[in-house]
């Protein structure tokens, strides 16, 4: 993935605006002009709008006074408290916030010299998998000599106005952006993994195990930088309805502090303290608050040193910032988006994840062996008709991060298609040396399904055992085209690529050798009854699958004498009437030992169902027994693209 900025809509900032200075112009954006066509999509929706600079709102214009705070801003008449959210959580973080307006002491007004001013600025946004610079001009939609959407608690300062600007050219309108997800803007500001908790269905309000789980997760995410934002669902209940206790429904807020407080006396040698969990949130709104225990002018607060009040930066004033305890934030908040800066460097002290990140689309085709849109795993006949992507889990266990991410679609809104596509994945644990697509489930492990989500991201954390895996992002419904992009996190590489074949490519070479006319499968679950190999009674056995000139090993299972090995392998044959030999040998330091073998013509017609063999000498099929039995699932089929 090209680490390039992406020029939206091809326009360049610095040529433009030198453009305009040489002729002693302001800038007036031709891709997003100051007319309603830029306010809606929808032309039923209208009002009397004045598109003013803010030198005509304000004598002294500022992108910035005195640095950025998550107090500088407040919503306005449009329905993006989400956005509103998301901007507080990235005005916490410099750094992040740098990165979305690019030199922005380059781009302030300078009263020294008026002439270089030029009515133009630019952002930058993470869209889907590049960071996009998007240019606008000045010009923001006023009513009354007010500024209608989002503005800053000061009148002078404008970066929360034209970042908005830029946001809504993004998604093709400013209507465009009313109802959305905090998540989905901060993952467009930074690049981030978005993660979405229903605390609700998970209990976290009444588990207090599940609870303190959760706290200690967040208060991480917090600290490495990560963002996280909450609100409230209540189906029936009307949207911006004011629960009893001051808290907003269908409203985002963000969370600007996780802390334990303690409260209690500092002895000489301990420290003798009740513990709390507590949590900040901010309303977009700048006003309206949590009214219930440890709100701002709470009688809670007076267990609290006015050193320790000041250092949590406690203020008494209806600012829109407020603490609470975490049970109460469980109880009476229902959905939670969590925002994770993923570490990959390599220069850190906390933990460094291995990134893969591939692009994808969902496309139909009325091909079976050529349609990617087979919709999720219930839908049997065409579940495989999608893409799919192989991993390795290298390491005996690896904790792994799916991210699967669908392309913003507030920019069909226009079209009335705007909606987003309800979205998932599954993970297969599939043969140790597959390299061709799936197009039978038949002895693959389904390990891990995602939440089926109409959000833009969906994420999953899993922890895998060694072995290869095949991931499928899918649409609910099959037969929805769009595009994806998929993001994979693991402890070492996992070599993340794209199936495209259904079978093994004709070659020159396999003119001359001969090309397959038999694909087989093997699982081999479990072998039982080995000979004992040492003093204790055991031994390490693993198991050697020989086929056409191809062997595979499983790893070794130690200390027994009734392994389950769970071995996967697939073979594509060039020469048929060799038979396939499932041997069982002992792991020893010196030499390792044979204990016995199966041997299978493996064939189409012979049997499909798990079958347990008896374990015989070396030889043929005739050889003499030997003690132990081996559990196997064998499948051939004529037709290689039939497994």
């Amino acid at each position: 993935m090209s680490s390039a900025v992406q020029l939206f809509r091809e326009q360049k900032y610095h040529e433009l605006k030198a453009q305009c200075i040489q002729q002693g112009r302001l800038f007036e954006d031709p891709e997003f002009p100051a007319s309603d066509e830029s306010l809606y999509y929808d032309s039923a929706t209208r009002g009397k709008v004045e598109w003013k600079r803010p030198k005509d709102l304000c004598e002294d214009p500022h992108l910035l006074v005195d640095g950025m705070s998550s107090h500088d801003f407040h919503q306005g008449r449009l329905g993006n408290c989400w956005f509103v959210a998301a901007c507080s959580c990235l005005a916490l973080r410099k750094g992040l916030w740098q990165q979305v307006i690019p030199d922005y002491s380059e781009q302030e007004w300078d009263p020294k010299n008026p002439g270089k001013h030029a009515g133009i600025f630019r952002f930058r946004f993470w869209r889907f998998g590049e960071w996009a610079e998007v240019v606008v001009d000045d010009l923001l939609p006023t009513q009354d000599g007010e500024l209608i959407y989002c503005r800053s608690n000061v009148r002078n300062e404008f970066w929360s106005a034209l970042l908005e600007k830029a946001y809504a050219k993004l998604a093709g309108s400013y209507q465009a952006l009313d109802g959305g997800c905090a998540a989905e803007a901060l993952v467009d500001f930074t690049g981030a993994v978005a993660e979405s908790i229903n605390l609700a269905e998970g209990k976290y309000g009444e588990v207090i195990s599940e609870q303190m789980k959760l706290f200690e997760d967040l208060m991480k995410v917090h600290k490495r930088g990560g963002f996280i934002s909450c609100s409230i669902s209540s189906p029936g209940c009307p949207s911006e309805a004011e629960t009893e206790l001051g808290l907003v429904v269908g409203h985002a807020y963000s969370v600007t502090s996780i802390r334990k407080l303690r409260l209690g006396e500092r002895l000489t040698f301990s420290f003798q303290a009740e513990k709390l969990f507590m949590v900040r949130l901010r309303n977009p709104w700048g006003k309206k608050e949590w009214h219930g225990a440890w709100s701002d002018s709470s009688e809670e607060w007076k267990k609290v040193s006015d050193s320790e009040r000041r250092n949590l930066g406690l203020t008494v004033k209806n600012d829109g910032e407020f603490w609470m305890t975490f049970e109460d934030w469980c109880k009476n908040f229902t959905d939670v988006d969590i925002c994770r800066t993923v570490n990959t460097s390599y220069f850190s002290l906390h933990k460094t994840w291995q990134k893969e990140m591939v692009c994808g689309a969902w496309v139909k085709h009325p091909e079976p062996l050529l349609n990617r849109s087979g919709g999720c795993f219930d839908n049997r006949e065409t579940f495989l008709q999608n893409p799919q992507y192989l991993f390795d889990v290298k390491k005996a266990e690896d904790k792994v991060l799916v991210s699967l991410q669908q392309e913003d679609r507030r920019q069909y809104k226009k079209e009335g298609k705007g909606d987003n596509i309800t979205i998932g994945f599954e993970i297969l644990k599939v043969e140790d040396n597959r390299r061709y697509r799936l197009h039978k489930l038949t002895v693959q492990e389904r390990v891990a399904t995602s939440p089926y989500s109409n959000t833009r991201s969906v994420f999953l954390r899993r922890t895998l055992q060694r072995g290869r895996y095949v991931l499928i992002p899918t649409t609910y419904i099959p037969g929805v085209p769009t595009r994806f992009i998929l993001r994979l996190y693991t402890d070492v590489p996992s070599k993340l690529r794209e199936l495209k074949a259904d079978r093994p490519k004709m070659t020159c070479w396999s003119l001359l050798c001969g090309y397959p006319r038999r694909v087989t499968q093997i699982k081999v679950h479990s072998a039982e009854g080995l000979q004992k190999q040492d003093r204790s009674g055991g031994a390490d056995p693993y198991v050697l699958i020989k086929c056409d000139k191809q062997s595979r090993r499983s790893p070794v299972q130690h200390d027994t004498t009734n392994p389950v090995f769970n071995t996967q392998v697939i073979f594509y044959r060039r020469d048929i009437d060799t038979p396939v030999t499932i041997q069982v040998w002992n792991s020893n330091l010196l030499s390792d030992q044979f204990l016995g073998q199966a041997v299978l013509a493996a064939s189409p017609g012979d049997p499909r169902e798990q079958q347990t063999l008896r374990l015989r000498g070396r030889g043929g099929r005739e050889a003499a027994e030997v003690p132990g039995h081996i559990t196997v699932k064998v499948l051939s089929s004529d037709d290689l693209a039939e497994l």
